[in-house]
């Protein structure tokens, strides 16, 4: 497959950013829809470099984007959630035969409840959340192929084409990966390959989820969610809705969730903590969520909520990278160095069960 994104150019707009709507009562945060056509098919140096400005401006003020226009075709991004409902509803004996097992692979299924995600590194804290509110979801986790730690695939005969069209997709989420860590590279005045060679060994995180149906007297519980809030690991999450919704960000002047609702066609991008400490904090490692959305009544007091689907690729540096402070973002570092793989292994190791 080619790794070439082809974007199809938006007619022109008015304004440069459509924006959401901000939290009533609140100082504005919003989160900016960005054509990303403009960056890649830019017509002039200028237009290429006032669109890595407005990506940038964004993970600074909210931490997130929406990226349209970006050049994966919608196709490729349904056939990939088909892949994934088909490879979830397999058996529970067989999805549990690819369990996680361990934090430096970060690969396989994890089943629900198994999982509390949440910004404590005490483990003891983290049992405890997970004992009381686990989060209410199922993942299935890629990573690349050829490492020491194996990917854990279902025969074909259970989930035909599956491995194929995960690696296929994996391979397209890590080509856009680049160009918007170009973007980002020009939009904080860096060389635009500045990350070309710190991010090429495609040590990423293809996370396939789903959210099944609950009743919400479950979800009532204190700390209850669909997931919990957190913030991610790497330099960017790349994240695929279906129609449902259920994100949520927390607007870090008021700590209020707002909605970050599925927009057809587009696809969310937020920086995560790696990009977070590689800027110094110019850049912002937002805090979210995963809420349920309105439920179905079933009775005169209970209700059940729809079945969600999201798929993730978290963008990691390579494992051996050394995060420090980069050029143009301050002259007195905030975090000692550390290398990719120590930080996110650490955060793993105290996440799962």
């Amino acid at each position: 497959m080619s790794l070439v994104l082809r974007a199809r150019r938006a007619a022109p707009r008015p304004a440069r950013w459509r924006t959401l709507a901000t939290v009533a009562d609140t100082p504005a945060f919003k989160i900016p829809l960005i054509d990303f056509s403009r960056f890649l098919e830019a017509r002039s140096a200028q237009e290429k470099r006032e669109t890595a400005q407005e990506i940038v401006s964004g993970f600074k003020d909210v931490g997130f984007i929406y990226l349209d226009k970006h050049g994966i075709p919608d196709a490729t991004v349904k056939n990939a959630f088909a892949k994934s409902a088909e490879f979830f509803s397999l058996p529970a004996e067989t999805k549990d035969k690819l369990r996680w097992a361990d934090p430096r692979s970060n690969r396989g299924y994890v089943a629900i409840g198994r999982e509390r995600v949440t910004q404590s590194a005490d483990p003891a804290e983290i049992a405890a959340l997970r004992a009381a509110a686990p989060d209410c979801k199922e993942t299935m986790e890629i990573g690349r192929e050829g490492d020491a730690w194996a990917n854990q695939w279902p025969d074909e005969a259970d989930a035909p084409r599956f491995r194929a069209t995960m690696l296929d997709f994996a391979a397209t989420c890590h080509a856009l990966h680049v160009h918007v860590m170009r973007a980002v590279a020009l939009g904080l005045g860096l060389e635009e390959r500045f990350f070309d060679g710190r991010v090429d060994q495609r040590c990423h995180n293809l996370r396939l989820l789903s959210y099944p149906p609950i009743r919400t007297d479950l979800l009532r519980k204190e700390g209850q969610a669909r997931a919990g809030a957190h913030s991610d690991y790497g330099t960017l999450t790349l994240l695929f809705q279906d129609s449902v919704g259920g994100l949520e960000v927390q607007n870090p002047h008021t700590k209020e969730y707002q909605p970050a609702p599925p927009i057809p066609g587009s696809i969310v991008i937020n920086a995560g903590d790696l990009l977070a400490r590689w800027s110094n904090d110019v850049l912002r490692s937002t805090l979210h969520r995963v809420v349920a959305p309105p439920a179905k009544k079933v009775s005169e007091t209970e209700g059940i909520t729809p079945h969600r689907q999201s798929i993730a690729f978290f963008c990691n540096p390579n494992f051996d990278a050394v995060i420090e402070c980069l050029p143009n973002c301050g002259s007195q570092p905030k975090y000692e160095p550390v290398t990719t793989e120590e930080y996110i292994v650490g955060r793993l190791a105290v996440t799962y069960t």
